[in-house]
């Protein structure tokens, strides 16, 4: 079943362990929201599965599972790869009826969406975590929902670093979040240096012996080179703060955007030393499969989903519950 805040996070003292569990029924109604809130992706890909991809294994049935992943932005690498080895077993005798296949092929899909090492580490103190991403993708709700649950559900102390200085809008968002979350937010004039807002919040985050320090910053285009650059500058600038920081650096990316999500994951990646993924907007798309594309071709995590405005639908990523809900199949 779903993985929990806990299993996401790695505190390094007791006070997360010590937090009260997720009840079983809830976890499980978080799988229904998954299942229902992906119909869009799985319309495309699992229905056309159980209408005829399985019923005979010809040339064409394999053909089809291939086109059928791809439109589901699935990507070509992983793909060929996932189809080849499902041919290979069926074609040993290893799998038989179209149930054994379908279960297969959800295997190999979760296989697939992993990605490395899929936790947050929030083991230092305080723990930095910059979170980055271009514009429109729920970059600035996203920290405030992890602020909120890093609060109200491990116990830890946070500060928000509105490193976003371009866009009034983005402050006054993070600071509703801030009070919303308990957290302290520290912010700068509309303008003021990115990198001074985040040494800034750092600062504050030790000077404070708070837990986190989670830095929003400037949603940007990942064509302009001049803007990554102030983002690699930002990411500098705390780690000469805080040798070793930032400890996690989060991408959040809209799923809507399929394979150009790709393309932004590389050139963030190779910018700021991206550790995960936040995936967003699941619920809009048929184009889901994007978190195995990202997970293989760039060995870069899916740490948390979005699936709705709500808080609870900001998620840790499970990629068994991921390929179940990707394929209409029964929560386990």
């Amino acid at each position: 079943m779903a993985r929990t805040w806990r299993e996401l996070f790695v505190a390094g003292d007791d006070r997360a362990e010590l937090a009260e569990p997720e009840p079983e029924e809830q976890r499980r109604g978080f799988f229904a929201r998954l299942r229902d809130n992906m119909a869009k992706s799985r319309q495309a890909l699992g229905a056309e599965l159980q209408a005829s991809v399985f019923q005979t294994l010809d040339d064409d049935a394999w053909e089809r599972l291939e086109e059928t992943l791809i439109y589901a932005d699935v990507g070509a690498p992983t793909t060929a790869a996932i189809v080849q080895r499902l041919e290979t077993e069926a074609g040993s005798g290893g799998l038989a009826g179209g149930e054994a296949l379908t279960g297969r092929l959800c295997e190999l899909l979760a296989d697939a969406a992993r990605g490395g090492d899929d936790t947050i580490d929030l083991r230092a103190r305080p723990a930095v975590v910059l979170v980055t991403g271009v514009n429109g993708t729920g970059k600035t709700t996203t920290i405030g929902k992890i602020a909120w649950h890093l609060r109200n559900e491990l116990g830890l102390s946070v500060v928000l670093g509105a490193a976003d200085t371009f866009r009034a809008a983005a402050v006054e968002q993070l600071a509703a979040w801030g009070e919303r979350a308990g957290a302290e937010v520290v912010r700068a004039a509309e303008g003021a240096d990115p990198g001074a807002v985040a040494y800034d919040a750092v600062e504050v985050a030790r000077s404070r012996t708070r837990d986190v320090a989670i830095i929003d910053t400037a949603g940007r285009l990942h064509t302009q080179e001049h803007l990554m650059e102030e983002l690699a500058k930002v990411r500098r600038v705390i780690d000469r703060q805080l040798p070793g920081a930032p400890h996690e650096t989060l991408l959040t990316i809209d799923a809507t955007t399929g394979q150009n999500g790709l393309r932004q994951a590389l050139l963030f990646k190779q910018a700021v030393d991206v550790t995960g993924i936040v995936l967003t907007k699941l619920d809009g798309t048929a184009k889901g499969g994007i978190a195995l594309a990202i997970a293989q071709e760039l060995g870069v995590p899916v740490k948390l989903i979005g699936i709705g405005e709500g808080l609870e639908d900001l998620r840790p990523f499970d990629p068994d519950d991921f390929a179940r809900a990707l394929l209409g199949v029964s929560g386990g």
